[in-house]
């Protein structure tokens, strides 16, 4: 039982040294992770269609 409570009590410790983020960095990143997603997405739709005009020009 020692050892799960030092385990909580070490959470706890490290917990209360994290720097969390400022509403606006949260935004901002919120906003940059949305942004990289479009531009995958439309990255994977234009390989799809090239992949595809590709095998359907060969076969």
């Amino acid at each position: 039982m020692s050892k799960i409570k030092d385990f909580f009590v070490g959470v706890s410790h490290e917990m209360k040294a994290v720097t969390w983020p400022t509403s606006k960095e949260l935004k901002r990143n919120t906003i940059i992770v949305f942004g990289v997603c479009l531009l995958f997405t439309i990255f994977f739709i234009v390989v799809d269609f090239g992949i595809n005009s590709v095998l359907d020009f060969i076969l």
